[in-house]
């Protein structure tokens, strides 16, 4: 399923590495994952989330907050795609999403992919019956035409990209934040709150919407829980340490999770 991120060619397995047709070769890590991620494709020394935001986002999810989130996207993709086969997450994080889905849907080839190596490596302590890769979403080590679901949940969409490695009928489950998705906690860390109009990007170009909808529940946070999702957030990166201290300061905060969800199907 993969292929080499500097010549397009298919890899295949050589020893503990990949080796295409040109010499390429990519050794897999002691933990079991592989770097598909050449230097030219990065646009700094270390991409992605930082391990605190890993750790964090890891501790946060653990306990079933976001289960509602797993839950959804599973049942879109048994009612969207039949029988699917190959399965790709882009943006994987520390796993969660990807292996709660390969834990319902008997997938027979499942590839995990995200940017931060830190995030790939976490991936590897959850199963290795899944490909972990680090790889970037715009240039994908995959081959075109041979996955059957892609999910992109919080994570970006490359239309063009993700359109080329999609089997005719493929199909994306995209989840992206609404607009007042934990609008309460911004509250509490910023003394200015727009409003905000967040709209799903225009692929129809490329694929057809099969569905389109909402997820939306209730949080109630407190303690460790709370400083772990500001944490695994981009929030964590822009704002100062007073408005941190005022968030940590609180007994609980309830929080709204407000998400956009939609199914494509490749045109």
């Amino acid at each position: 399923m993969l292929i080499c991120p500097i010549c397009g060619e298919e890899l295949s397995p050589h020893k503990k590495s990949l080796l295409c047709v040109n010499k390429h070769c990519f050794d897999f890590a002691k933990q079991g994952y592989i770097n598909l991620l050449p230097v030219q494709q990065k646009k700094s020394l270390h991409p992605g989330d930082s391990r605190e935001m890993l750790l964090a986002r890891r501790n946060f999810l653990s306990k079933g907050f976001y289960s509602k989130i797993l839950d959804t996207v599973t049942v879109l993709i048994e009612k969207y795609s039949k029988n699917p086969q190959s399965y790709l997450d882009i943006g994987c994080g520390e796993g969660y999403y990807t292996a709660g889905i390969c834990d319902k849907i008997p997938f027979k080839c499942a590839i995990g992919t995200d940017i931060a190596k830190e995030a790939v490596k976490m991936c590897c302590s959850r199963t290795k019956d899944i490909e972990w890769v680090v790889a970037t979403a715009s240039h994908l080590p995959v081959k075109d035409n041979s996955i059957d679901v892609i999910t992109a949940i919080f994570s970006l969409v490359v239309p063009g990209e993700y359109y080329k490695k999609l089997n005719k009928g493929g199909i994306i489950v995209e989840v992206s934040a609404g607009n007042n998705h934990l609008i309460e906690l911004k509250r509490e860390i910023y003394d200015n709150v727009f409003e905000q109009n967040k709209k799903q990007g225009d692929v129809s170009e490329f694929f057809t919407t099969l569905y389109q909808g909402k997820i939306e529940f209730s949080l109630s946070l407190q303690g460790d829980d709370l400083k772990n999702l500001l944490t695994m957030t981009p929030h964590i990166n822009r704002i100062n340490i007073e408005s941190k201290n005022r968030l940590y300061s609180l007994i609980h905060l309830d929080l709204t999770v407000d998400c956009n969800v939609r199914v494509l199907v490749k045109n």
